[in-house]
C-alpha cells in the first residue's frame, strides 16, 4: 500500500517519513550548502537574484477566453 504525502503541507515540522523520504538528497545537499556558505555570501546570492527579478521585464499572461 503506497501512501502519498505532500511533503509542503504534512512535513511543516519535519519530514514525517524519515529514511523513506524520497528528498533526502536534496536535505543533504541544501546541509552542505547552509554549512560551507557564509551569511554575507547567501546574503549577496539573494540581492542578485532580486536585482534580476527587478530588471526582468513584466511576463504578461493573456486569458485563453477573451
Amino acid at each position: 500500500m503506497a501512501t502519498t504525502v505532500n511533503c509542503v503541507q504534512d512535513c511543516i515540522n519535519g519530514c514525517i517519513l524519515g529514511d523513506k523520504c524520497p528528498h533526502l538528497e536534496h536535505a543533504a545537499e541544501a546541509a552542505k550548502f547552509i554549512k560551507e556558505t557564509s551569511l554575507d555570501s547567501m546574503l549577496e546570492i539573494a540581492e542578485a537574484a532580486r536585482l534580476k527579478k527587478l530588471t526582468e521585464s513584466p511576463k504578461w499572461v493573456i486569458p485563453d477566453d477573451i
